[in-house]
């Protein structure tokens, strides 16, 4: 009696959270949420494929192709963006093509090749990020002592 009902409510506070974070997110913040969310696909994949869980397997799947070819290739600007636009495209392509042939052929292990790059890719798109803090190396910084106190993380009630 009360555990669909929370599940439903729990469900859909996780929703609003993600649709806020989409809201307020920057392009570039959005670029990310698209590899985290392609990365979790195939890491549900990879857990379905493991248990036999055929069905499940092929949704998660599904998913992380959804988001690859309608999210971030889709996202490409070939003209703006040159040859690199058009190497990411042709990586997209692989990509697809790779989790089509794992998906059939069961193999776990094009699913992690996969998951992989994407994740290279993340941590690319984030190192060159705007919102990243930039540190000025005009600015001369004090080195810190080892043996000086530090402040503490805890909170005190």
């Amino acid at each position: 009696m009360f555990g669909s009902s929370q599940k439903h409510g729990a469900s859909a506070y996780a929703t609003v959270g993600i649709e806020t974070g989409v809201i307020s997110a920057s392009p570039h913040k959005l670029i990310v949420m698209l590899y985290d969310g392609a990365i979790i696909a195939l890491s549900n994949a990879v857990h379905h494929m493991n248990k036999g869980d055929i069905p499940a397997k092929g949704n998660s799947i599904s998913k992380a192709i959804t988001i690859i070819e309608n999210g971030l290739r889709a996202s490409l600007d070939k003209k703006a963006g040159g040859e690199i636009a058009l190497s990411l495209d042709s990586l997209y392509e692989y990509m697809t093509s790779r989790l089509l042939q794992a998906n059939v052929q069961n193999q776990v292990e094009g699913l992690i090749e996969v998951q992989n790059l994407l994740r290279d890719l993340k941590s690319s798109w984030e190192a060159i990020s705007p919102d990243k803090p930039r540190i000025d190396p005009s600015i001369p910084t004090l080195p810190q002592d080892p043996l000086a106190p530090r402040r503490s993380n805890l909170f005190e009630a």
